[in-house]
């Protein structure tokens, strides 16, 4: 709420002082300070929260003034029409110049969209017949009360009003789950998808925001003038908009109107010497990405935390119950697998896989390194497609279905190589976990609409709980990048927790903990069996997987050749074989020969015999 009044005070002081203004150069330098911010509140959005890089915003902009220019002059639309529509055509191209991005990612998509903005430049100037080329388009109907066209203090005022509105209705967006679900992109795009983000969608969904408040922009400009033409369709422009993000703060809510208020001051400063302005842009734009990679507001962030730092975190309190979805009851297995095979070329990482999970078991997929346990976990979460085989959890085909479709299923997973949101912090990152389980929808939580902010109250409380449940609830404010390695892998864990999973895949959970960390994380994974959530993990701390699975699969090189309880499983010669190998490659490893164990014949075991023999659990 304090964020709500303190805009909309800047905002009435702006207002109020246009009133007072007769200088209409003062007041065109407001106007623009306006049309800038409505373009780099979008990009902030597009590039700022969502990460992806457009150098096409040039193209966003034509796209409104042109639609707003030809509707009304050719079209003879009424001019509040007009307006409306350009924001709708920037919007449709918007989606245009998202498509690439299903392919394409970093430099190249900035390249992609640089192409398109230049091909939009050189259409407008080419183009005379439509666009009116160099001469451009005249007597553009503008804005008007009535008959009455605004004046200019009438612009300015509809400029902070728009300005406002945009500003809270982002705001609204951006600080609940569709502003996490673009930060996710940002950070990494499959852990995104494997805790329900539709990273492709919500990609588009970027591209869309970003055009229409330029597209808005754009028609501002036109209407105002009441002329366009190709020379404010530039290059330069995209890049002066890509500069009022980074400058002025990118993923800051206050740094569109920073780098509008800054830039524009700039711009009038130098007027008379055109030459350096350009000059003092590529200045601006190196020391924003190289000195300043959080603008002027990260600056002004870190000052305000220095002086006022935040308070403690509570320390954990008792765990309380997890949240547990719903699950229909059944006798049958939860998820089978049935004859799952995948090849690369020549390499077999998976051959006729056939795995039942019980519900409420512990499970265990075990191998030696190379085996294929993580390629079949890839495949039961929609990473990897299998070449060929069944996947059914719940009754239903998983098979094909996409990485967040599957997560919001119920099948969630962790990762062998750690894949935080790590700029995130603790809390936000499990709050991304429960993104597929939060049922406020764009325009709800776009309008702050009461059951968007019931939806984020409800994702806090359970977010807050499971910290506790996980031992995490002191380090809830902390950066997940700045945790200790043990307390990273339990995040990750509690990320996966808040999906409310109803199959919780865990690889190599262990991986790097010391064994007092070990010891508490098999505590808490039976305690969350206890909760009726089923598991399946690799691992390879053999002593962690005896004693707390009830149910062992082995993998070696793509086939399954063991499973059963532990007990029985450490004893089967084929397991003995994978892990331990012959005396000859034994021999070949560096084992003395008076240490070495019979084991039955075998070709490619040897390599492995130093991990099961150091593993007390066999």
């Amino acid at each position: 709420m304090r964020h709500v009044l303190l805009a909309i005070a800047i905002a009435a002081a702006a207002a109020l002082a246009t009133a007072f203004i007769e200088n209409e150069f003062y007041l065109r330098l407001l106007f623009m300070v306006c049309v800038y911010f409505l373009c780099a509140a979008g990009m902030n959005v597009l590039l700022g929260f969502a990460g992806q890089k457009s150098l096409g915003q040039a193209g966003l902009f034509a796209a409104g003034a042109y639609g707003a220019a030809l509707l009304t002059t050719r079209y003879d639309l009424d001019p509040w029409l007009a307006f409306g529509l350009s924001a709708v055509i920037a919007g449709l191209c918007g989606v245009l110049i998202a498509l690439p991005s299903l392919r394409v990612k970093g430099p190249s998509l900035a390249m992609v969209t640089l192409a398109f903005g230049l091909v939009v430049e050189k259409l407008v100037s080419q183009a005379s017949d439509t666009f009116g080329g160099a001469m451009g388009i005249y007597a553009i109907k503008p804005l008007a009360f009535g008959e009455t066209p605004f004046t200019m203090a009438q612009w300015v005022w509809f400029g902070i009003a728009l300005a406002l509105v945009t500003h809270l209705v982002l705001r609204n967006l951006l600080v609940g789950r569709f502003g996490r679900a673009f930060a996710s992109l940002r950070e990494d795009e499959i852990a995104a998808a494997s805790v329900g983000v539709a990273v492709y969608r919500t990609k588009v969904l970027a591209f869309v925001i970003a055009a229409v408040t330029c597209g808005l922009a754009g028609a501002l400009v036109a209407q105002q003038n009441q002329y366009i033409n190709s020379d404010f369709i530039s290059f330069n422009l995209s890049i002066f908009i890509l500069l009022l993000v980074l400058f002025g703060g990118s993923g800051s809510l206050a740094g569109p109107l920073i780098g509008a208020v800054l830039l524009v001051g700039l711009n009038a400063l130098l007027a008379r010497w055109s030459w350096i302005e350009h000059f003092a842009h590529g200045a601006l734009l190196l020391l924003a990405l190289y000195a300043m990679p959080r603008g002027v507001a990260g600056l002004l962030l870190d000052l305000a935390r220095r002086l006022m730092p935040a308070a403690p975190e509570a320390a954990d309190a008792a765990a309380p119950l997890l949240p547990v979805r719903a699950q229909a009851p059944g006798a049958g297995a939860l998820l089978e697998a049935r004859d799952i095979c995948k090849a690369y070329g020549g390499v077999v990482p998976a051959r006729d896989v056939s795995v039942s999970l019980t519900r409420g078991h512990i499970h265990a997929l075990i191998g030696p390194n190379g085996a294929g346990k993580t390629t079949f976990i890839n495949m039961l979460t929609g990473i990897v497609v299998p070449d060929s085989g069944t996947i059914r959890f719940c009754g239903d085909d998983l098979k094909g279905q996409a990485v967040h479709a599957v997560a919001a299923s119920g099948v969630v997973r962790t990762f062998q190589n750690l894949r935080l949101f790590k700029q995130l912090s603790v809390r936000d990152n499990v709050l991304l976990g429960a993104h597929a389980r939060m049922e406020n929808g764009f325009l709800a939580s776009l309008l702050g609409l009461p059951s968007a902010r019931r939806a984020e109250a409800q994702a806090m409380a359970r977010a807050d709980g499971i910290l506790a449940f996980t031992g995490l609830a002191r380090v809830a404010q902390e950066t997940a990048g700045s945790l200790a390695y043990g307390l990273q892998r339990r995040l990750e864990l509690a990320r996966a927790l808040a999906a409310e999973p109803v199959l919780l895949l865990l690889d190599e959970p262990a991986a790097g903990l010391n064994p007092h960390e070990t010891a508490e994380l098999g505590a808490l994974l039976v305690r969350i069996r206890d909760q009726g959530i089923t598991i399946l993990l690799i691992e390879h701390h053999m002593d962690l997987v005896m004693t707390i699975c009830d149910h062992v699969i082995v993998l070696d090189y793509g086939e399954k050749i063991a499973e059963g309880p532990p007990a029985q499983v450490k004893h089967d010669p084929r397991v003995i074989e994978a892990y331990l190998g012959t005396e000859d490659t034994q021999e070949d490893a560096g084992v003395p020969p008076d240490e070495v164990e019979p084991a039955p014949s075998s070709s490619h075991g040897g390599a492995r015999y130093g991990a099961l023999r150091a593993a007390e659990g066999f």
